[in-house]
């Protein structure tokens, strides 16, 4: 009995101890953690001061607020860029005491060529000068630089990219146009700038949190991520908690501007900030389309079907191919039968990767004994794009959630029946009734795609020619100059406290 007494105050001896010794370990952690963030605090305070400070000089010089648009790829030709040119083309007519910068990754060309670019791409010209910040470490924002954790690594990867570009110019605000959301609070709490943003995709999607849950290869890097229940797991945590930094960053925005209600629905989940949150659709080039006079009743002899797109996987060439493929079957061999349909395939080829893509859809298109009535056409300029737009029966897109769809709105304008996707900005924004007329068709499937395509194609002229007449009609709300009244609506609030 005193044995066991004497092991039990032995370890209680032991017990203390190694509790004092604990002790002793976390108050020196805990002192220094304290310091540390005291001291970074500080940093942060300091920078902050030193930022602003040069902010309250260069307005001190120039002698009036600037606006500078973070847009690392302003040289492009996408529709994100068209929205660049007409947001700067908006404001500086509005506003003409302001000055304007954009921040920039282009190599190799200057400023000028910059905008006889846009000039040549969008028929824009802005009114007067704006500033090239031409920043250095672009590839810090290149998914091809991150193999693994693709999305943490760009998004760190703005951040640095948005403090180079913060200590080159500080600005009054700071516009993301691109959809760099972690950008966002380096310009609101370092630069003390105001900050608006136009979200043309969210970097993470609750639809794309729901197929990662499902073990969905489509956002799984490699398959034996998906089939394993573990990985899967660490995915699921791995993306939601890149969620919730996300939002916090998209918070920060003083103003969200929007592409479409898809868009809408996924930031105001994300961001949670509905009162701030507004659906700006952005500038299509419809008058292109609208110029020129639509078709009655179309060629019966021989009618297309245009599909526009680039050749990316996303854009689902493969579903196209196989609900033609359908479509033929049913039609067979007849008068107006196989003889008098083609499908034509409009499409730029960015690398090598969408040129092995596009000789395996040839491949694809030969297995299904199709080849003979599919047409490629790679890279071809405007003229001849809306040659076949104008001339087809048919337009023809596959992508699903395509977050808005301009070659959609195209396709409309140029007097072409569409058969879309059944999902994101297709469904919600743009093939919607017009005044209670139909406006078009979506499918989501290669059976629903080639019972759409034969629907269409057995319409009356005077059916066909109603829908026709109601889609051009309704996509006079994607223009540029609708665009630039709802842009200047939403930052007018912002800009006021600029001018003022």
């Amino acid at each position: 009995m005193a044995g066991h007494e004497h092991h039990h105050h032995h370890f209680s001896l032991c017990f203390c101890d190694l509790m004092r010794l604990l002790w002793s370990l976390v108050m020196p952690c805990v002192y220094l953690s304290l310091a540390l963030t005291l001291l970074l605090l500080l940093v942060l305070l300091g920078l902050r001061v030193w930022l602003q400070g040069r902010r309250k000089t260069r307005r001190a010089q120039d002698g009036g607020p600037a606006v500078a648009f973070f847009h690392p790829y302003c040289n492009a030709g996408g529709g994100g860029e068209r929205v660049l040119w007409c947001s700067l083309r908006a404001l500086m007519n509005r506003y003409p005491n302001v000055s304007f910068v954009v921040y920039t990754g282009d190599k190799g060309v200057t400023g000028e060529q910059v905008l006889e670019g846009a000039r040549q791409r969008f028929n824009i010209t802005l009114p007067r000068p704006v500033t090239f910040i031409f920043l250095r470490h672009r590839g810090l924002v290149e998914a091809a630089s991150y193999p693994h954790f693709t999305l943490l690594g760009q998004s760190l990867g703005s951040m640095f990219l948005g403090w180079e570009a913060l200590t080159a110019f500080v600005p009054d605000l700071y516009v993301d146009s691109m959809g760099y959301a972690f950008t966002l609070p380096i310009f609101r709490y370092l630069g003390g700038c105001k900050v608006a943003s136009y979200v043309h995709y969210p970097t993470v999607s609750t639809d794309m949190l729901t197929v990662v849950r499902e073990r969905n290869p489509r956002f799984n890097n490699a398959d034996f991520i998906s089939r394993n229940p573990v990985l899967s797991a660490v995915k699921v945590l791995y993306y939601c908690l890149f969620a919730l930094l996300y939002g916090l960053a998209g918070s920060c925005s003083d103003v969200v501007m929007v592409n479409s209600t898809w868009t809408l629905g996924h930031i105001l989940a994300l961001w949670r900030c509905p009162g701030r949150t507004s659906v700006v659709y952005p500038p299509c080039d419809v008058r292109a389309f609208l110029d020129v006079p639509g078709r009655a009743g179309g060629d019966t002899k021989c009618q297309s079907i245009v599909s526009v797109g680039q050749f990316r996987p996303e854009k689902d060439h493969l579903l196209q191919i196989r609900a033609f493929a359908k479509l033929l079957d049913r039609k067979g061999d007849g008068p107006g039968g196989r003889e008098a349909l083609r499908l034509v395939l409009i499409g730029g080829c960015r690398n090598q990767e969408d040129e092995d893509r596009v000789l395996m859809l040839r491949g694809l298109c030969q297995e299904l004994g199709v080849s003979d009535r599919v047409d490629f056409k790679l890279n071809v300029p405007f003229d001849e794009l809306k040659r076949e737009l104008v001339s087809a029966t048919i337009g023809l897109h596959t992508m699903w959630n395509e977050h808005f769809g301009i070659g959609v709105v195209e396709c409309m304008a140029a007097g072409t029946i569409v058969l879309a996707h059944k999902s994101g900005g297709p469904k919600l924004d743009i093939v919607v009734p017009h005044e209670g007329r139909q406006t078009g068709f979506l499918a989501d499937s290669e059976d629903s795609y080639a019972a759409a395509m034969e629907i269409i194609l057995a319409l009356t002229p005077s059916a066909r020619l109603e829908i026709k007449r109601a889609a051009r009609e309704s996509v006079g709300r994607f223009s540029d100059q609708e665009f630039e009244a709802c842009f200047l609506a939403a930052t007018e609030a912002l800009m006021n406290q600029l001018v003022r």
